[in-house]
């Protein structure tokens, strides 16, 4: 048994506690090693004859990766107390992993051997709002989408989608524009909008912050604002506007008194300024988000630095009743301004959703104390390497999102902002080759998978585009140019998602090896009672798939995509997939 490849430890995604009392418990070995796993568990203060009284808990294999394989047990202790261990078989021997170390049966005249789960405390249990995992959100870049209102157009704004985007052009698209617009959200099917900065700034992107307390004027007013997160609400869509705290614009005011008066300016500490005069060339000689001398970086270890941002965390919420933040750069911030943020806004609207910008990595921000979420760019890059790009096998995929979804719990893995393009990425049709049929499969999978997933505007009728900012065109609203075939693919999985919670976070998720079939993507989402199978073929040939199911004692099988029972003769249990082709199966 190779000892170097088993791990535990008593936090964050191997031991967490749920809402509901529960605790799960999980354990990573050599992948193919191990044939039985048991949990050995016990509250520290029950004991008999001076000997620990203890359970035992078989543990299922819940996923492998190309390494290692993950065990999963939920168990619910009834003093919300555990002293637990693990019982670990090969086949060959059995050893039993302590906290202190391995021994060849349980010790039991001491619980200190044990990992310990000391209490479940309510306060440190992560709990992300309720309505998070059952919604679909659209990602809306504000200058792209709509034009509503001429009169607040910027200086210099172009006829719509009359030229290519490019970094410094404007459009004039604003929030009236998205007020007129939402029937056709309300048609696709989303419950949330994600807006990239809406505030006061220099550029046509707004990341570039000049006043946080205020609208930009070409978006609008407040007053425009509150009428379009009403008009949201009254159509059951939540809204989330997007912040930078890692940086301000460099036309910030109290970045331009710094500018002006140097070392005696009264703002100079609300920056990492290295020395005086400030210059900018051939590079700024202060810290700034990557080496832009446009975008300096604050600094929230001030406390006034601290208090500004805070109410304007408060401030938004408060006012306007937002139903989320997406905090961007987040993880070059310190955490301990996150904590203080999620404090602060929580306070106003508990059910506030809190989504970090962090591309790796990033169970540090997801222990309850600071974000709810973060965008779940593993994801994004395994489904492109797959679907789009044709990088990676099947099986690649599978060990990859089995490693993904083992670095978080399993209640982060419902509300992780789940995208697969984004005003700083590439449109998905353009990694797909624009060949729409992929893109069709990258949907199919987005929609029916754990997390709470995004669609970047435009990409549901089939826009293109590379990279920022080609992938920052003007919304097309010409309907003899949008791809209606593709839209009305994109507003039936939403609606299936919606009609059937096993295929949004409900149930336990579950890959199919594919030893069964190299060229299927094929995984179930079960709750016990029902369970739905996802096929995707992801190959260039037509595949008989022989299904993993007993059809025995009346079970019946439902195409869900054809809303029509599947029929099987002589107890054949297979059905075609065209090549690129997808089934949705429920039984």
């Amino acid at each position: 048994m190779l000892k170097e490849a088993i791990y535990h430890r008593s936090k964050d995604n191997y031991a967490y506690a749920c809402a509901n009392g529960e605790l799960h418990l999980r354990i990573r070995t050599k992948k193919d090693e191990l044939k039985i796993v048991t949990l050995i568990h016990g509250d520290p203060y029950d004991w008999s004859n001076k000997q620990w009284v203890t359970t035992t808990t078989s543990m299922n294999k819940s996923g492998t990766d190309q390494l290692f394989d993950y065990w999963f047990a939920t168990i619910t202790p009834p003093f919300k107390r555990l002293r637990y261990g693990f019982i670990l078989n090969d086949g060959l021997e059995s050893i039993c992993l302590t906290e202190k170390g391995y021994y060849s049966e349980p010790p039991l005249d001491d619980t200190a051997y044990y990992f310990c789960f000391p209490f479940i405390n309510n306060a440190d249990i992560f709990k992300a709002p309720g309505w998070v995992k059952d919604t679909v959100w659209y990602q809306i870049f504000p200058d792209r989408f709509a034009n509503g209102n001429n009169v607040n157009n910027p200086e210099g704004v172009l006829p719509w989608a009359s030229t290519e985007p490019t970094p410094t052009n404007f459009f004039g698209g604003d929030m009236a524009g998205v007020i007129q617009k939402i029937n056709y959200l309300k048609e696709l099917g989303v419950s949330g909008i994600y807006f990239t900065p809406i505030f006061k700034a220099y550029s046509n992107h707004k990341y570039d912050t000049i006043d946080y307390l205020e609208i930009d004027p070409q978006f609008g007013t407040k007053e425009t604002l509150k009428e379009l997160i009403e008009v949201c609400h009254k159509n059951g869509i939540k809204v989330m506007l997007d912040a930078v705290f890692n940086h301000s614009g460099f036309y910030f005011p109290q970045f331009q008194d710094v500018l002006k008066h140097g070392e005696n300016s009264r703002f100079k500490n609300w920056f990492h300024i290295h020395e005086f005069p400030l210059v900018t060339e051939p590079k700024p000689n202060y810290d700034t988000f990557a080496f832009t001398p446009f975008m300096p970086k604050l600094n929230t270890e001030n406390p006034d630095v601290l208090e500004y941002l805070l109410e304007v965390g408060r401030y938004w919420v408060r006012e306007f009743n937002i139903d989320g933040w997406r905090l961007d750069v987040a993880n070059e911030v310190d955490h301990a301004f996150w904590r203080d943020f999620r404090r602060e806004v929580k306070a106003i609207k508990p059910d506030l959703y809190i989504l970090g910008e962090i591309w790796h990595d990033s169970m540090p921000w997801l222990r309850g104390d600071q974000f709810d979420a973060v965008m779940n760019y593993p994801f994004t890059t395994n489904i492109l390497n797959l679907l789009a790009k044709q990088a990676i096998t099947v099986r690649d995929f599978v060990e990859n999102m089995t490693n993904v979804i083992h670095m978080y719990p399993q209640n982060i893995n419902e509300v992780a902002f789940n995208l697969v393009g984004s005003h700083d990425t590439s449109r998905i049709l353009t990694e797909c080759g624009e060949d729409i049929v992929r893109l069709k499969q990258v949907y199919t999978l987005l929609l029916t998978f754990i997390g709470t997933p995004c669609i970047y505007y435009g990409d549901e009728v089939g826009m293109s585009g590379g990279q920022d900012p080609g992938c920052r065109k003007c919304m097309e609203w010409d309907l003899e140019k949008q791809n209606r075939e593709l839209f009305g693919h994109v507003q039936k999985l939403i609606n299936l998602r919606r009609e059937n919670p096993l295929l949004a976070n409900d149930g336990e998720l579950a890959f199919i090896s594919p030893a069964y079939h190299d060229t299927c993507l094929a995984y179930t989402k079960s709750d016990g009672v029902k369970t739905i199978i996802v096929i995707l073929n992801t190959g260039e040939e037509k595949v008989d798939y022989l299904l993993p199911i007993d059809l025995h004692n009346g079970k019946i099988v439902k195409d869900l995509w054809n809303d029509e029972e599947v029929v099987f003769s002589n107890d054949d249990l297979t059905i075609s997939l065209q090549k690129k082709g997808f089934a949705i199966l429920e039984y």
